[in-house]
């Protein structure tokens, strides 16, 4: 089982969403989350001086997988968020020690789905 969090672009959700769905991965959860990576946020020029912007809204994405959905889901991701242009974000695959479907106590890839 792994964990896969992806950082997009806001106005990107909704293509990854469909290409996710596309590749029969259904369970997801979204956070609006705030941060800024290589180009190091957004410079804007106020009455002649520039102001540089630290953080920019991005969206989180967490997707538990079993280990047979992993490459689909990463390029779900990618197909959906990719623009070519900086910022279109990251793709983190961590290790999921465990999972519980609380409502009916099953753990694990059965607790996935």
């Amino acid at each position: 089982m792994k964990l896969v969090i992806a950082i997009i672009q806001p106005h990107r959700l909704e293509e990854v969403k469909e290409a996710l769905y596309k590749a029969e991965v259904n369970l997801i959860t979204v956070s609006e989350v705030f941060g800024h990576g290589r180009q190091g946020g957004v410079t804007e020029v106020y009455r002649g001086f520039k102001e540089t912007g630290n953080l920019l809204r991005k969206i989180r994405l967490e997707i538990a997988v079993n280990d047979s959905f992993v490459d689909p889901t990463i390029k779900a991701i990618t197909q959906g968020a990719r623009t070519g242009e900086i910022g279109d974000g990251k793709i983190f695959v961590l290790d999921l020690e465990q999972c519980v479907r609380i409502r009916t106590g099953e753990k694990g890839s059965a607790a996935i789905g």
